[in-house]
């Protein structure tokens, strides 16, 4: 856990957030600025930035995000859905830990903003 980072201290409880999916090595909660009906953050419960600094111990936790965005996307009912990590600033990352999108309830556009 970093101490300074909204995503660990979400996953310890410290910070409030609509929890969907919590496991031993993942965690996911609703997006608190939506931008589709559903938006949904997994996120691994241990702390690294990015997929830049992921590892190959990490290998096993990147597969269960998909997983689990693919778990909530069926509770969900949703037909099709989008799935995003951006890594790095100039793609769009503002919290840095990291963490998957799950997006879906309308239509998406290609290529994305």
């Amino acid at each position: 856990m970093s101490s300074d980072c909204l995503f660990c201290k979400i996953a310890a409880r410290q910070i409030p957030a609509r929890i969907v999916h919590e496991d031993a090595d993942v965690f996911a909660f609703e997006d608190i600025n939506p931008q589709s009906p559903t938006h949904v953050l997994v996120c691994p419960k241990k702390h690294f930035a990015s997929l830049e600094h992921a590892g190959a111990e990490e290998e096993a936790v990147l597969g269960k995000l998909a997983l689990v965005a693919a778990k909530i996307a069926k509770q969900r009912k949703l037909g099709s859905y989008r799935t995003v990590i951006n890594t790095g600033s100039e793609a769009g990352q503002t919290v840095f830990h990291l963490h998957m999108h799950l997006l879906g309830g309308r239509t998406f556009s290609w290529p994305p903003g």
